[in-house]
């Protein structure tokens, strides 16, 4: 029986799910990995060496069939999450704001209620969820993803609260400005506009943060980083961005 930790990802079938699928598994770990579209994951899944299983973090069957299925871990990220509209808040659309909130925060919730006794048990827990720097900014548009985020973060904060004394760790991961799918899902399909946002910057890319994801699943059992947030150089804030003039 292989000796190597047990690492769980959700939303892990593109982006920065993707990336942490491959990044953990070349760092060591035997990943399993949930999202919805379970063909594209299984091309993520079998390219990486790990295993899939379908997981809608909106649905308390589809959580607690995926908990039952892996019985034992040790890691938790928490990655599943997505961005709808730029509607300012006089013209929102509720919908919306169910979906954003249903996702990034109680699917957090959910997943995370689902999987604590088995990272307890492990004797060396930890859960990684993936928030944004707009769990600690603002901007004109963004109110409904903002709140989400912040609630994203305030669960994180908490649940460093409730498991102190407790062997799991609890980390945040907030990156700002990366190229994934992202923007293409805020914008529903409208590609030009989605690349429009990067225009004129280098922004980070799902590997990047991938990246930060490993490096933090792999400190020592004693150490927790309570946060990490991670910007593209030439971005200072979420409206205070540096674009390279057109030629």
């Amino acid at each position: 029986m292989s000796s190597a930790k047990i690492a769980v990802v959700t939303g892990a079938s593109s982006g920065i799910g993707a990336a942490t699928v491959h990044a953990l598994s070349k760092a060591g770990f035997r990943v399993i990995a949930g999202a919805r579209r379970l063909e594209t994951l299984e091309e993520v899944t079998r390219a990486a060496g790990a295993s899939a299983i379908p997981l809608d973090v909106r649905d308390q069957e589809s959580v607690d069939n995926f908990a039952a299925a892996t019985p034992e871990v040790h890691l938790l990220v928490n990655n599943a999450g997505l961005a709808l509209g730029l509607d300012p808040i006089g013209t929102a659309k509720e919908q919306d704001w169910l979906t954003m909130y249903e996702t990034n925060v109680l699917g957090a919730m959910r997943v995370t209620r689902a999987f604590l006794p088995a990272l307890e048990a492990s004797g060396d827990g930890q859960i990684i969820n993936v928030g944004s720097t707009a769990g600690f900014e603002v901007y004109p548009g963004g109110g409904g993803y903002t709140a989400s985020k912040h609630g994203m973060k305030a669960l994180t904060r908490t649940l460093r609260l409730e498991l102190l004394g407790k062997p799991i760790r609890v980390t945040e991961i907030a990156p700002g400005m990366a190229e994934t799918e992202f923007s293409l899902v805020r914008f529903g399909g409208d590609s030009h506009r989605a690349a429009s946002v990067y225009q004129g910057l280098k922004p980070l890319t799902a590997e990047d943060i991938a990246e930060c994801i490993a490096w933090t699943a792999n400190r020592p059992a004693h150490v927790n980083i309570d946060e990490m947030v991670i910007r593209p150089l030439f971005q200072a804030t979420s409206t205070q961005v540096h674009r390279a003039e057109k030629d």
